[in-house]
Order: structure tokens, then sequence, then C-alpha cells
């Protein structure tokens, strides 16, 4: 099984079918069927051959979502080509290095991404082509050694032979073990690796179907970015291979109304999005005299009727994933009669390896393995506490080009280390309790997850987020100190002070609102042992800068310094 097998399978079963659903610059909804997705797929082929690529070459993607960035990567992927998805907001010297170190021989692009791509072209040994879309390229030309082309007029030159019983799809045949794509980690360092996936792999996660029941009349709501594991595998490739629909919204802000003009029945969410989804909807509900009775009985499922009719009424499942989410809100959204899951996996397991069956859900916990892939804690400690380890047909190949931190990741026995603390209880569900390197180990040798503390923080009513780290007194040799850096609620401080007449002239100053994060972290504390608790807080003003599935850049900040200790 491969994704072109995906494709021509969809294709030919459901051709009429509605495959992608966008709204365009006209501001209506249109949509491709799955003939459709088809026929542009080999038409990017077609193109991709007449530049002289072949099977076994690297191609950068780099588009927001659109339906565009599917048929490319179908395209590219289906012919034994490999696909480098590109985070379309990353900065030029970060695209420069994923297009250098995986010898990327052309890049797909929209228009927003030539003036980048434009940018680095002459530092890029390997790139003979550039293809941008939305009337980027007047016309054809060459610049640093690389061809110019425009996507619409490039795919119309090649249409015709694309149709044709010899063209480039059907001469070159992807299989399983081919890579599909290489993705770059975000990295703990700032530096990427390039996970080569195969077809084989991502395939594999289709075993997650065997927990979770998808339909035909499905419709999967895409809000978060193609380029990321989770979005393409459970965003993309599952609803491919269940040959349902896919509703892509416009933006952040737009989902609500687009949630109401598509009725979807599936949403991929990461963490925050599904709390402040709820937290939304709760706001509305405590403007309701009704809605806060039924609750006060314990009629959610009712309440929940008027929810979902809010989310355009076909709302059922929500798969949460990408970062550690918080049982409260899954187990509230789950009241309202929506199965909320979530699932751990990583960029190199493609990237489910753990999921909650939908009728097994342990809130607590991010699920066991999927079928036919196994999970261990590597050397538990007393708690049962060690490093998750996968094994299983959706792990990675290795890293692009990179020998040694393949092998500084795997065992001799084809278990992956994640990275990742966590235990497992009889069940086989996991629950993930920190990362492996941002563990602080005090001078008692006591064990400190940053992710516990962080927890206590967040739910601090003034804290809007927290980041915990070890820091070093000098002139210590060994051990490390708990510290936090905890970000200021400043519009919740400043509506509450405005709801407050006597206060509302005076707003807090900035020394007073460090005060006061810094006395709820004190109190926060109180449910934690002694040994946890932060000796150094710094309270900032910023909210702490993220990955693009909203993790904290752990490696951008540190405590060592004692200023503004």
């Amino acid at each position: 099984m491969t994704i072109r097998t995906l494709l021509l399978d969809a294709a030919a079963q459901s051709p009429d079918s509605t495959a992608v659903r966008w709204k365009a610059a006209d501001r209506q909804w249109h949509v491709w069927t799955f003939a459709d997705l088809l026929a542009r797929a080999r038409a990017v082929s077609e193109a991709l051959g007449a530049l002289g690529v072949k099977p076994g070459d690297r191609v950068a993607l780099m588009m927001e979502n659109r339906p565009e960035w599917m048929a490319a990567y179908l395209g590219i992927s289906s012919c034994g080509i490999t696909a480098v998805p590109v985070d379309s907001h990353l900065h030029a010297h970060e695209v420069s290095h994923i297009l250098r170190d995986s010898e990327a021989v052309a890049f797909v692009g929209s228009g927003r991404t030539g003036p980048l791509v434009r940018e680095i072209m002459g530092t890029l040994k390997y790139m003979r082509h550039v293809v941008l879309a939305d009337g980027a390229v007047a016309e054809e030309r060459r610049e640093s050694g690389v061809r110019l082309h425009d996507f619409d007029r490039l795919l119309a030159a090649t249409e015709a032979d694309s149709a044709k019983a010899d063209s480039f799809f059907d001469r070159n045949v992807a299989a399983e073990g081919d890579v599909a794509s290489i993705i770059y980690t975000s990295g703990t360092t700032g530096r990427s690796k390039g996970a080569m996936l195969t077809h084989g792999n991502f395939c594999a996660q289709l075993q997650a179907l065997k927990y979770f029941t998808v339909r035909k009349d499905d419709n999967f709501l895409l809000v978060l970015p193609l380029h990321h594991a989770f979005a393409f595998t459970a965003n993309f490739v599952v609803p491919l291979a269940a040959q349902c629909e896919i509703s892509i919204v416009e933006n952040l802000r737009t989902i609500p109304d687009n949630m109401r003009e598509t009725r979807p029945t599936v949403l991929l969410a990461v963490p925050l999005l599904a709390e402040k989804m709820l937290g939304a909807i709760r706001k509305k509900l405590q403007k309701s005299a009704a809605a806060r009775t039924l609750l006060s009985i314990g009629l959610h499922r009712v309440v929940g009727r008027k929810v979902i009719a809010g989310l355009g009424g076909r709302l059922r499942i929500i798969i949460c994933g990408g970062a550690a989410s918080d049982p409260d809100v899954l187990r509230a959204w789950s009241r309202f009669g929506v199965n909320t899951l979530q699932g751990y996996g990583l960029t190199e397991t493609a990237p489910i390896c753990a999921l909650a069956p939908e009728d097994e859900i342990k809130f607590e916990s991010v699920g066991k393995a999927l079928p036919e892939h196994e999970l261990r804690i590597a050397e538990p400690n007393e708690e049962g506490v060690g490093e998750i380890e996968v094994r299983g047909p959706s792990v990675m190949k290795g890293y692009f080009r990179n020998e040694a931190a393949t092998a500084e990741c795997f065992d001799g026995e084809g278990w992956f280390r994640t990275g990742d603390l966590g235990k497992m209880d009889s069940d086989g569900y996991v629950t993930i309790t920190g990362r492996k390197k941002s563990l602080i180990v005090n001078r008692e040798g006591k064990n400190i997850y940053p992710e516990e503390v962080e927890i206590a923080i967040n739910a601090c009513p003034h804290i809007l987020e927290s980041i915990v780290l070890g820091y070093r007194v000098p002139g210590e040799a060994k051990g490390e100190h708990v510290g936090a850096i905890v970000v200021a609620d400043l519009d919740k401080i400043a509506e509450e002070r405005n709801r407050n007449a006597a206060s509302s002239s005076s707003p807090m100053s900035d020394d007073e609102v460090r005060a006061l994060c810094i006395s709820e972290v004190h109190e926060a504390m109180k449910q934690l042992s002694s040994y946890k608790h932060p000796r150094r807080i710094r309270v900032r003003f910023e909210p702490l800068q993220k990955t693009n599935t909203l993790k904290v850049k752990r490696y951008l900040y540190s405590l060592d310094s004692d200023e503004e200790a």
C-alpha cells in the first residue's frame, strides 16, 4: 500500500465525491472531487518529469494549506519522488538549511514564498527549478542559475500529456519502501534534522482506524498546517483512505464561521485550540440562565446539542495531538457529546504511535500503542517512569544523510528512543511525564518533571503560560535548582481592573504585576513537594516563543543568569 494507491482507489471508487472544499478569493466555497484531485496530481507529475526531475530526487513544497498543496504533494510522491514539506512561516536561513540539507532539486511554492526563495537561491547548490503559484512569475526566466516557472502555466502545458497512457505518472510508480516525505523536525537545539518517512510508514498509520470510526460521509476540518506530520497523516492521508471530505478553514479567526458553513464531523486540533474553543463556548453558556441550570444538574448532553448546533451540527470527534492536553478539557468536550481523544507521537513515527480507542478513553493518558506497534518504558525508576520507546511499521527509515543522529536514536533491536518520559499502566496506557532532556535533577538527586510544575503554575488566575527550567548556581559543581519564567495575563488583569470602578483609572504598574504573579506561583506550589518549588521566578509580559505546533521553544530560554531573579 502506498499514498499513490490510496489516491487511485479513491478516484476509481468515489470519482464524483468531494475530496477537498476551500473558500477562494471570490469568497465562495469551491470543491475538487477525487477525480479532479487525481487529474491535477497527474499534471504535477508530468510537469516535474518535463523539468527533468527523476524518482529518488527531492522536491520542496512550501505553501499554505490549499488544494494545490495536496495536488502537488500527490504528484510528487506518487512517482517515487520525495517531497520535502516546508513550513511557510520559517525564516530564510531556516528554509535555506532545509533545502540545502535535503539536496532539493526543485521547489514548488505559493506566490508569497517567492521573495524568500529568490533571496536564498544563490546558496542552493542542487536547486535547478523554482515553480511559483499565484502569478508570481510573469515569464519563465533564469536567476542565479535557477529556472523560474509559473505553476499554472507549467501544468497547463503538460496537462494533455499527463492524461496519456505513457505519462510520467504511469511510467513511474512509487513503492511501499520509497521515501514519501522528508519532514524536518523543529529540533531542541534549533538545528533541524530530516526524518525520512516512507509510503509504508504513513500507510501503517491507518491502523489508527481500528481505534475510532471514520465514515465516507465524514468531513474533516483542516486547521493545522499540512507540512506538519500530525495534520498530514490524520487530516490528509486518513480522509484520503476513507474517501471522505476535507474542508480547509480560511484562518484561525474564521474557524467558528467556517464550521457553521462546512458542517464538519471530525476536528484535528492542538490542545490550545480545543481549550480556546471550549472557553468561548463556556463564556456564552454563562450568559444563559437555562444553560447554567441544566449544567448544574448534570444535563451536559442536552446543552451539548445546542453547542454542537453552533459548530455546524455534525461534530462528533475531536482528536488532540502535537502537545500535552488538559484532561479536564477533553472530559468537558466529551460531556457535551463530542468524543474527544488524544494521541501521542513524533515526526519520526509518522507521527502517531499511541491513541485512545474511542470507547475506552482514559483522559489522563495519551492512549495505548496502535495495532501492530509496540511501546515500552525503558529503565523505569521506582515510580515507573522511564523513556518511552516505540517499535513498529510507522517508525521512520532514519535521518536523511545523518547516520550518527540515526544511530543515536535507535537501539540494536529497532526500538526508537523518543526522548519523552512516561509511565505505563497494566492496560498498556501511557501517561507522559516530561521530556528526558528537560528533566531537572537537583543536588539531592531528586527528579523534577517541569511539566508537572508548569501545570500547577498555569492554573494561576493571572498567569497565561509558563516554562520551568533548571539552573545552576556559580560554584556548585552538581545538581540544579528549579526556576520558572511566567507570562502575566495582562488582558485578564486589565479586564478585572476595569470591572472594579474604584481602580479603573489606576492600572497596575509593572512591579505590581510581577508581585501578583510571583505571589500566585508561591500559593500554587503549596500543592507540590517543596523540592519542586521554583527558587527563581521571572515574570515577562510577552508570550513565549513556540513551534508551529505551539510547543514552547525551551532551548531559547535560560535562568542561569541571576538577572531579574
